[in-house]
């Protein structure tokens, strides 16, 4: 357990107890995940006391009152640690940065509580600091389970705090690579559409066919190369590959913007074309139509490190079949 004594200055006489906590001691509070609830919670069980003994929360303080503050160790989490391996591109006592591999749901959610990434990094990771009390990673942001690539987890509430900061104030440079169908008439562009859910399907996002409430999302994305298969039956059928740097962060919005533009990945079963498409005739590009999930690969993450602030970049290469893939549009 640890033990934090404050002392209350003239200008903090008057208030609540639990207000003291919130207000005054910010950074003890969010350390350890405590919500005004989760205090209120302490106090009752007699781990904050005010001068040597147990308070309530409403109680007024006076000047020159001591408070002390008994942080109990994190509960062991419900979820179970299991052996999945990971490819960890770095590690410290406050994150870990790990190459997903496709195919891993990244969170445990309703009927699926194992095969997890949190999982995985609870095994690889025995002695977590706590994120809310409970000793589970902090997962600040997610990938989709078919998308490759460069992914950071939190491993202190701290840390967990301070790097979801850094994403919503935008301060998270990404950059992804994906394999699309079509050949775009320009370079480079921006779509900059709001994504919400789909009016008729609740489990797909969109930005044409979206409900009223939608939220901003802008994805900036560039032209790396481009490929017409080998005996593709018309010279219109392309694949291209592209960079993509987003700006926001909503759900699937790669894959919305790319497949509103009219430009799907290759692979997407849910945003992807519902057919085939009738100019592969040919055994040189069936491997395209027979790709397993949606070509995406987060490639770069740039952050600054949650305790240091020192500037970070982690780069993943490719994930193997897409590698494959590339190579076969380029022979």
């Amino acid at each position: 357990m640890n033990l934090q004594r404050a002392v209350v200055h003239p200008q903090s006489a008057g208030i609540r107890l639990d207000l003291f906590l919130t207000r005054c001691l910010p950074d003890i509070m969010n350390r350890d995940g405590l919500s005004r609830s989760g205090i209120q919670k302490l106090i009752a069980a007699g781990q904050i006391t005010l001068n040597g003994k147990p308070a309530k929360a409403s109680a007024r303080l006076k000047t020159n009152d001591l408070v002390a503050i008994r942080s109990l160790p994190p509960k062991k989490s419900r979820l179970v640690a299991e052996p999945i391996a990971l490819n960890v591109l770095y590690e410290d006592d406050d994150c870990i940065v790990i190459n997903k591999a496709p195919g891993i749901v990244v969170h445990p959610a309703a009927g699926r509580t194992t095969g997890t990434l949190v999982n995985a990094i609870l095994h690889h990771c025995p002695d977590l600091q706590g994120i809310g009390g409970e000793s589970r990673p902090g997962i600040v942001h997610r990938l989709d389970k078919d998308t490759s690539g460069v992914m950071i987890i939190a491993k202190s509430m701290a840390a967990f705090q301070q790097l979801a900061r850094q994403f919503k104030e935008r301060r998270v440079k990404k950059e992804y690579l994906a394999l699309v169908l079509g050949r775009p008439k320009d370079a480079r562009g921006i779509i900059d559409r709001p994504i919400g859910r789909h009016r008729s399907d609740r489990k797909r996002m969109s930005s044409i066919h979206a409900l009223a409430r939608k939220r901003e999302a802008i994805t900036e994305w560039s032209v790396e190369r481009c490929f017409r298969p080998k005996n593709a039956a018309r010279d219109s059928y392309w694949v291209s590959l592209l960079r993509l740097r987003p700006r926001t962060g909503r759900t699937h919005q790669i894959r919305v913007h790319l497949a509103d533009l009219g430009y799907p990945l290759v692979g997407d079963k849910v945003y992807g074309r519902k057919r085939p498409n009738p100019t592969i005739k040919n055994a040189d590009v069936s491997s395209l139509g027979s790709f397993s999930r949606q070509a995406l690969h987060a490639e770069r993450l740039s952050l600054l490190h949650p305790r240091t602030g020192a500037p970070m970049e982690f780069y993943a290469p490719l994930a193997e079949d897409i590698e494959s893939l590339l190579k076969t549009l380029e022979d």
